[in-house]
């Protein structure tokens, strides 16, 4: 296994100074995170000139880009040059998220499976990422998004299954399914805590992982407008030396 920092940790740099910042704290791999929103890589920039952004990760550090996470929905188009970009960059896996809870499922199975193929011409894994408010709230859905999406993976984000209304909730049913991992301590009130102060088990989850023979990458993705500053640093530290201890 091997572990990675998103971009998106680092949400209120531009992409340059983030991946800087990812290669000072010891990392030396990347998830791009792309987000219309926010002032980094955008979906459209990207789809716009792939060439172009892939320089630019170039020059911004010595990472080694391994995912893609494209958290703004986007259309076919966007998406067809996006996977551009990463197959310039040799990215071999790609996040995106799950329609919103109470989309028909044959609707969500459609899209999916026309991002899908676009991936399989090139080799590249689709993922969707397990989030309250989506289809993959339920653990159990996710799988039956996967099984009716031939090739689809899941990236899992166990803070939306320990942080939900009501009690958490059992996730192993995912783990076969898992491709990528977005990896952060979460409490039952709060979707992000500092680490020792929160319930998730990193001890099972690699474990798991391994019973199912993960061979991928475990992403520290701390979340926007949370920790700032010296102690958000702090926090991507304690992180990858706890994720390195348990490899």
């Amino acid at each position: 296994m091997h572990i990675a920092a998103s971009t998106r940790s680092l949400w209120d740099l531009a992409f340059p100074a983030a991946c800087l910042q990812i290669q000072e704290l010891g990392y030396d791999k990347v998830e791009i995170w792309l987000n219309e929103e926010y002032d980094q890589l955008k979906p459209s920039q990207v789809a716009e000139d792939p060439d172009g952004c892939a320089g630019l990760m170039r020059e911004a550090s010595r990472l080694t880009p391994i995912a893609l996470f494209i958290e703004s929905e986007v259309s076919l188009e966007t998406f067809e040059g996006i996977v551009e970009f990463a197959k310039i960059q040799r990215i071999m896996q790609i996040t995106i998220r799950a329609s919103e809870k109470g989309t028909p499922f044959n609707t969500e199975i459609d899209r999916l499976r026309a991002r899908n193929a676009v991936c399989g011409q090139e080799a590249i894994r689709l993922s969707i990422e397990t989030r309250t408010g989506t289809l993959t709230e339920d653990p159990n859905t996710a799988v039956e998004l996967c099984q009716s999406v031939k090739g689809m993976g899941i990236t899992l984000d166990p803070s939306y299954f320990i942080c939900r209304p009501g009690n958490s909730i059992d996730f192993d049913v995912v783990f076969p399914h898992t491709q990528h991992l977005h990896l952060r301590d979460t409490s039952p009130t709060e979707l992000q805590v500092l680490a020792g102060l929160g319930e998730v088990d990193y001890n099972h989850i690699v474990q798991m992982l391994r019973q199912t023979g993960y061979q991928r990458t475990l992403c520290v993705d701390l979340l926007p407008r949370t920790l700032e500053g010296e102690e958000r640093l702090r926090e991507m530290r304690k992180l990858r030396l706890l994720l390195t201890s348990l490899l």
